[in-house]
């Protein structure tokens, strides 16, 4: 989020301005960043996802001030399929893995990195050295189901022998940032364009059994994400 609203305030992303920043968290840091960063304090705003009116005020507060494109930066809940109607192809999603294998329900943040490395491991400890091990960071359209939107834009980052999971998702982050500006930059100029699919990533069932357990353990590890 604090990346895109440099981009806007700098003039990178055209065309675009910062309408409003919503959390669902009141303790949200990056409700501290949104206003150091000049966005008003009337345009930063906290919804709590477990009140029964939560579409209804979404939709409130983003359709009052002439939202055009949203994008969930850090954003946990699910968001409302009515909110994804509202906003049809104009809606946008971050992820820090491959999709759809590291992604879903309860996959975020250093969970992810976790079970990319556990699956890594796991699968290919034995010849680490005669094999490229990636994992990559994506954009992608939001879906009533998490993680499932058609992908938009994809980079590989390269996964290390000696990596930890805050390695690697210190390696990620940054890659994470210049794709949504990259993304924002492709919607003001019309450009947009959904990406094919790429190679799978399990291809047995010893497999998909050793990433079943990697994406469990991962969460188990970060019980916080």
């Amino acid at each position: 989020m604090a990346e895109i609203i440099k981009a806007v305030k700098s003039g990178e992303i055209p065309d675009m301005e910062i309408a409003c920043v919503i959390s669902s968290k009141d303790n949200a840091g990056g409700l501290e960043k949104a206003k150091n960063l000049g966005v008003p304090e009337t345009d930063i705003v906290t919804i709590d996802p477990h009140q029964v009116q939560f579409s209804e005020k979404l939709l409130e507060e983003l359709r009052k001030r002439g939202v055009t494109v949203v994008t969930q930066n850090g954003w946990m809940p699910k968001t409302p399929e009515n909110v994804i109607k509202a906003f049809k192809d104009k809606i946008f999603n971050q992820h820090p893995g491959p999709v759809p294998e590291f992604g879903g329900e309860g996959m975020y943040g250093r969970r992810v990195h976790a079970a990319v490395l556990l699956y890594r491991r796991w699968t290919l400890s034995s010849d680490w050295r005669r094999n490229e091990h990636w994992t990559e960071v994506i954009a992608q359209r939001v879906d009533k189901d998490f993680d499932k939107g058609a992908v938009l834009k994809r980079v590989r980052v390269a996964v290390l022998p000696t990596d930890t999971v805050e390695d690697l998702q210190g390696r990620a982050l940054p890659v994470e940032h210049r794709l949504q500006i990259e993304l924002l930059k492709d919607v003001a100029k019309g450009t947009i364009k959904e990406l094919g699919k790429r190679q799978e990533i399990i291809t047995s069932p010893s497999e998909k059994l050793v990433w079943e357990l990697s994406k469990k353990t991962a969460i188990l590890l970060y019980p916080e994400g």
